[in-house]
């Protein structure tokens, strides 16, 4: 049967599946990256993994997979098929697509940033399959963004376009990583929502979905936390649909869990803000923790058929 490998690596934890050309998940597994071993160690086990993955396909599918497609957080130069800089998985500049290619001997190997993979799959077979311009923000640890163009993610001229999270939304505010402050991802993240909790509640271990829990309990407190986090996402959408103009704004990530008690303020916060502007739809993210995978297979099946279409007819 025809298939492709398509791996998700986290921060934490790779989730990996064989993909038909029908977009079925043929077969899925995870596995831990081992970041604690060191970066060459986390290589390691992502080429392990994809090893034996390509062994499985030969033995359950009756065939080797056509092409791999790899989905990995921080800085990615896809047209090189390096991964630049990861700072969870402590490595830089690793040409992955290369020592991939080489593991599943002469594989071709699609590269690209974990967002924007999952981006492409909610575009082309998720929430946003309908809509010709869309966003994709996922709110987690951090937020990033993911550009829709007409079935394909825009990376921009450096591969970093779509970073909604540094978007300054709150002038000389929290110091950020990146080094600015005020940036958005510090507000509205999930990341930011568990640590106001966690400090209002005097609880270390509370999170954002017990924040959201609170809200719809009343809890003033949760309530004051919550709508500060809208606010902020509201203003950085405001200022990302200003500029992209989307038709669909895609919400996923953890704090999306909270359904109606996010989206409901959160777009009238938006509606509230929009001037000139026509508002676009916002919606839930439909794939969940599958998106990255999803859309590594997605980066497999068009890289092959590139490849297939280049071929001199024989």
């Amino acid at each position: 049967m025809r298939h492709v490998i398509a791996l998700d690596v986290g921060g934490t934890g790779m989730k990996a599946a064989l993909v038909g050309a029908d977009g079925a998940l043929l077969h899925q597994a995870r596995r831990a990256t081992g970041r604690a071993r060191g970066p060459e160690a986390v290589v390691e086990t992502i080429l392990d993994f994809a090893a034996e993955l390509r062994a499985h396909g030969e033995r359950h599918l009756g065939a080797p997979a056509r092409a791999a497609g790899v989905a990995v957080p921080g800085i990615v130069d896809a047209g090189r098929g390096i991964a630049v800089y990861a700072a969870n998985l402590g490595w830089r500049d690793v040409p992955l697509r290369d020592l991939l290619g080489a593991r599943l001997s002469g594989t071709p190997v699609a590269l690209g940033h974990d967002v924007r993979t999952g981006g492409l799959a909610e575009g082309r077979i998720g929430a946003a399959r309908d809509a010709d311009r869309f966003l994709f923000v996922p709110l987690g640890t951090g937020i990033a963004g993911a550009i829709g163009i007409d079935g394909r993610v825009e990376a921009g001229a450096h591969g970093n376009a779509g970073e909604i999270g540094h978007i300054v939304v709150r002038p000389g505010g929290i110091p950020c990583p990146c080094g600015q402050r005020g940036c958005l991802e510090r507000y509205a993240s999930a990341a930011a929502v568990s640590q106001a909790w966690a400090e209002a509640a005097g609880d270390p271990a509370a999170d954002a979905a017990d924040c959201a829990e609170a809200v719809m309990s009343g809890d003033p407190n949760a309530v004051r936390i919550w709508q500060e986090a809208v606010d902020a996402l509201a203003d950085g959408l405001v200022t990302a649909l200003t500029l992209l103009d989307p038709r669909t704004i895609v919400i996923g990530g953890g704090l999306a869990e909270a359904g109606e008690t996010l989206f409901t303020p959160l777009r009238d916060a938006v509606r509230r803000r929009v001037t000139f502007q026509q508002p676009p739809s916002i919606v839930p993210a439909a794939l969940g923790d599958t998106a990255g995978c999803l859309g590594a297979g997605l980066l497999a099946w068009d890289l092959l058929d590139t490849t297939d279409s280049t071929e001199e007819p024989t």
